[in-house]
């Protein structure tokens, strides 16, 4: 014979208490900070797209307070960005930029229609998390081009930039494969080299001793 054949009633209320608990764990259960709209290979996608970028000639009224609709993160840490930074920009490093406040400031920014522009010492710096934060759908995310190295050497003429697109790193300035192969009338040898032989140089004495 069972216990609980003998105790029917506090069977019962073991069970009402364990469905209790599922429930209030369910209820209680806390949603996640971040859920994922694109994978990888889309937000990679979105790289190419002209629109993914807060240009250097942007900055410009940016600086001047002209531009109302922007906000700009330096996402370097402090020390650094204590080193000199773009003026009227906010310091919060990449390793902060995904804490509990800091994604609430950016859910109220997008909800605004506010543009957020992230910048790291150079571009690509910038790169992972305006990926992370475009995953997650926030399409108001831009990456500064040329990042903060660019600024920094240019910030005297900033509009200059849209017009030589000096930004652009990783572009070769010349074609060296073509600067590599011979020029019409270059002399090219056509003489079959011989093939190298390498000859051993024979010992003139034998070690004395030995097993």
């Amino acid at each position: 014979m069972h216990i609980h054949e003998l105790n029917p009633w506090r069977t019962l209320i073991v069970v009402v208490i364990f469905v209790v608990i599922l429930i209030a764990g369910f209820v209680t259960m806390t949603k996640p900070l971040l859920t994922y709209h694109l994978d990888m290979n889309e937000s990679i996608q979105q790289l190419s797209d002209e629109d993914a970028y807060f240009y250097p000639w942007e900055l410009d009224g940016f600086i001047k307070k002209e531009a109302q609709n922007v906000v700009l993160f330096d996402i370097r840490d402090n020390f650094i960005f204590g080193q000199g930074h773009i003026p009227g920009a906010e310091n919060i490093s990449a390793n902060d930029l995904t804490q509990e406040d800091n994604v609430e400031r950016l859910e109220k920014l997008n909800e605004m229609g506010v543009t957020v522009v992230l910048y790291g010492e150079n571009q690509l710096q910038a790169n992972g998390p305006w990926m992370l934060f475009r995953q997650v759908g926030f399409d108001n995310v831009k990456i500064l081009a040329g990042g903060y190295q660019y600024y920094a050497e240019n910030k005297e003429n900033l509009l200059a930039a849209k017009d030589n697109n000096s930004f652009k790193k990783g572009i070769p300035r010349y074609d060296f494969a073509e600067k590599a192969a011979p020029k019409d009338g270059a002399a090219v040898s056509t003489t079959a080299k011989k093939p190298v032989q390498v000859q051993r140089r024979q010992k003139s004495t034998v070690a004395a001793g030995g097993c």
